[in-house]
């Protein structure tokens, strides 16, 4: 074939709905040297069997911005491409079964509005005016959203696709990958038409990326973290008494959810479409016995309703209509799953300018929005919003097939489930283990899951109960309320200690590390034998991250952050360095762990067990020492907010170490006792109060920023700009008369009638006897002083912004004590 491009900027692997999204928005952005390869019609993966559901309802704030962006798209895209499709904005309705269904309906309805949309929570009366074939006798209420519905998503695709080709755009159909290749700074992407040579690649390859992905691990490459599902759906035949309303209202009736059952039931001309994600459902393509075929386009699993029975029961009394019209045609078809269901949108680990845009399970709802983050990757290396909850670095080592698979049944089955603040889903767990993991348990340790990492959150007692239906509320009160109390008080009066495995640490050494370093944060950094935060900063002056900089030689550093960072601040870092090879980032994450021994008896209890050590040195200080016989590297630091030490061994050594503390008289406290502690001081935390949606200043960070230095790091002069013109937004410690729970990510912080910023954080001070909120709002509602609301869960809770200063030991001399 004579016209084959054998040349691109970018190469994008996948025709569905999510590729042609991506080339759409690089073409119209001006990449028009850009290629689509589809290795058969676009739309023949899950695109074209997809029901085309529409939502902007999502309980995450990065997935709703996008679906809401998307969504936005959609309506004016027939016209904006000249390609007329079915786009039916009907409305939907969520059914709440409870209260705790309601409370969130209210959390995601307020949620909605500071994105300029509007849900609504209804009464069972006002959700039966809405569909009045529905049974709402048991109902608590209920959510309505007016702008969801379907849409028809080959022409959804089709109209991309358009539009990609008008504006510049290459779609090669027909066209399948059979390899990937390295040439100096050029991929070669292997086709059965040819190589095409390009500087990025994409894969948008559905339910075939892990086999895409398979081709770039001689490159760094893993393999990726998905599953494929089984989902059913089934039309029924045509229903008169549904027609006849239809033509006397002149529209379909609203798309309506069951969460708390789990399906959703839409109208399809005029029948009913019924779709469940069944607990009992079922993987695809996951032993050697079924595995996944060269080419599955436009195919279909066999018919399998017997799974769906329950479903289509329940649905069945909640609309009788549904039994009156048989089943017509049975839909069940495969959809990539990863293992949170959320799908991946962004760089590639470990492999560099290759990106990533699959295991969507909701693609035609995401893929407008997520073509659009995609491309400002590709662009920029940066995304207009902070698209971490879709990030593929969220999964790194620990993400095995089992626990792709177990995860991947866990979530489908719970597709609508309810994700409560003190809950920890049981599948997929145990995958790294702290040397000290069964005396934890021993000790009542209730476990969480950190970048696959087991640690305590919480210690229960004998008589605590520690079943999971316990933990499925919104609210603070639960049987570990008053067990953080104790550990809080314990690291007050006393000293506690928090085994702590995981901690992200990398090696930086090689001549011209301290310069490279100080040309990449925007502060300053620490003297030989000491340790600081640096900030690392976007070109907007964006955080992207915050990691603890301990410097042992001149050129030799530990480079240290939080758990769940590790492979995004490695290959941030990494793609920094320079290129001549003259620095060497190691990752030795998994060679050393950490305890946090804290609290005023700490340094009486830390003499006793150690040797070589002058525990004098101050704050921010650190030494080498022999502590239980081990060597040991004490760091005085405390994230707590007390004196205290973390106490970094060899991870085999750690048993040892951690026996010892306990021995000498450390309460052990968990993960919950040390958030409170840490919002009590206005420590942040990654990706919840740090984020690439604030600004260094915005994030209140002001302290660590030297822009008199002559170092031109990234963002240098979009920080000096904000600070000349003043900040639009400030960071704030806001005490509020909370009802019961505690302000949660991305509540709406009103000043009036008017919603004036969120919070990033928030969590109830067990030392300063209050709930607090970090957060980010308006710099003329930022003053200490100012009376303004959060809303939590519906309600409008009095808060007040505090003086900028730790509310818990302000000077901070406990922790220099």
């Amino acid at each position: 074939m004579s016209d084959f491009p054998t040349t691109a900027r970018v190469v994008i692997i996948g025709g569905g709905v999510v590729g042609t999204s991506t080339l759409f928005h690089l073409a119209r952005a001006g990449w028009t040297d850009c290629v689509l390869l589809e290795k058969n019609e676009l739309t023949a993966g899950s695109t074209w069997h997809a029901a085309g559901n529409c939502p902007n309802f999502a309980p995450n704030w990065a997935v709703m911005n996008m679906q809401r962006f998307g969504l936005e798209m959609y309506r004016t895209l027939a016209d904006d491409v000249g390609y007329p499709m079915n786009y039916h904005v009907t409305g939907s309705i969520r059914l709440a079964h409870g209260k705790e269904r309601m409370q969130e309906f209210a959390k995601i309805s307020s949620q909605a509005r500071y994105q300029g949309l509007t849900m609504d929570v209804c009464t069972p009366g006002e959700l039966r005016e809405r569909h009045p074939f529905m049974e709402t006798h048991d109902l608590e209420g209920g959510l309505w959203d007016p702008l969801d519905g379907d849409i028809d998503p080959a022409q959804l695709t089709q109209a991309l696709a358009k539009g990609a080709r008008d504006a510049g755009g290459r779609i090669e159909r027909f066209c399948s990958v059979t390899g990937i290749d390295r040439d100096g700074d050029e991929w070669i992407v292997k086709t059965e038409k040819g190589d095409v040579r390009c500087e990025k690649v994409v894969n948008c390859a559905g339910y075939y990326a892990q086999r895409v992905g398979e081709m770039f691990k001689p490159f760094g490459g893993r393999t990726v973290p998905m599953v494929v599902m089984s989902h059913q759906y089934f039309l029924t035949g045509q229903l008169p008494e549904l027609e006849a309303w239809t033509t006397e209202k002149g529209h379909k009736v609203p798309l309506l959810r069951d969460p708390d059952i789990s399906y959703y039931l839409r109208q399809d001309k005029n029948g009913l479409n019924l779709g469940p994600y069944e607990r009992n459902c079922k993987a695809h393509w996951v032993t050697p016995d079924d595995p996944m075929p060269e080419d599955f386009s436009f195919q279909l699993y066999p018919d399998d309703l017997e799974r769906l029975e329950f479903y289509i029961e329940d649905a069945m009394a909640r609309v009788p209509l549904l039994g009156e019209g048989g089943v017509e045609r049975n839909i069940n078809g495969p959809i990539p799953y990863a293992p949170d269901g959320l799908p991946m949108v962004g760089p590639m680990p470990g492999v560099k300018n290759a990106f990533e845009g699959h295991s969507f399970t909701f693609g035609i709802a995401q893929g407008g929005g997520a073509g659009k983050v995609l491309s400002e990757w590709i662009m920029h290396g940066e995304t207009e919003m902070d698209m971490w909850s879709v990030d593929p670095r969220r999964y790194t080592d620990y993400a095995d097939h089992d626990y792709c698979l177990s995860k991947a049944l866990e979530t489908y089955g719970h597709e609508y489930a309810m994700h409560f603040p003190h809950h920890e889903w049981p599948a997929g767990r145990d995958k790294k283990l702290s040397p000290n993991h069964e005396t934890l348990l021993a000790s009542g340790a209730q476990m969480g899951a950190y970048n696959g990492w087991e640690r305590a959150n919480w210690f229960a007692k004998d008589g605590d109960d520690t079943s999971e239906e316990a933990t499925q509320t919104w609210g603070r009160k639960g049987p570990w309320e008053q067990r953080i109390k104790e550990e809080v008080e314990a690291v007050r009066d006393h000293a506690g200690v928090l085994d702590m495995p995981g901690f992200s640490r990398y090696t930086l050494t090689g001549a011209g590390a301290a310069e490279w370093l100080r040309g990449q944060i925007a502060g300053a950094l620490p003297k030989v034998g000491r340790m600081n935060l640096g900030y690392f900063t976007d070109s907007r002056g964006r955080v992207v991250t915050e990691v603890t900089i301990i410097r042992w030689g001149e050129d030799d550093f530990w480079i240290m952050t939080a758990a769940v960072a590790q492979w995004h601040d490695f290959e941030f870092l990494k793609s920094r360095l320079p290129e001549d090879g003259s620095l060497a980032l190691i990752d030795i994450t998994k060679e050393w762990s950490a305890h946090i021994l804290t609290g005023p008896k700490s340094r009486e209890m830390l003499a006793g067990i150690s040797e070589g050590a002058d525990l004098e040195r101050g704050w921010l200080s650190m030494q080498d020492a022999t502590v239980a016989g081990k060597p040991a590297k004490l760091f005085r630091i405390s994230f707590a907010g007390e004196l205290g030490w973390e106490v970094h061994t060899a991870f085999d050594d750690s048993p040892a170490v951690y026996d010892a503390i306990r021995a000498a008289g450390a309460v052990p406290f968990g993960m919950y006792a040390l958030n409170s502690m840490r919002i009590e001081k206005g420590y942040r935390t990654w990706k919840g109060d740090l984020s690439t949606d604030y600004t260094l200043l915005e994030a209140g960070l002001d302290r660590f920023l030297r822009l008199g230095k002559e170092q031109d790091f990234p963002g240098k002069a979009a920080l000096a700009n904000e600070m000349q013109q003043g900040p639009k937004k400030g960071f704030v410690t806001l005490v509020v008369e909370a009802n019961g729970a505690d302000a949660p990510y991305m509540s709406p912080v009103w000043h009036g009638d008017e919603i004036v910023g969120e919070t990033t954080s928030g969590d109830w001070g067990y030392r300063v006897g209050k709930s607090i909120a970090l957060g980010v709002v308006k710099s003329e509602a930022a003053k200490p002083g100012t009376e303004l609301h959060v809303e939590i869960y519906g309600t409008k809770c009095p808060a007040v912004v505090q003086e900028d200063a730790p509310l818990w030991d302000p000077e901070n001399e406990r922790i220099r004590a």
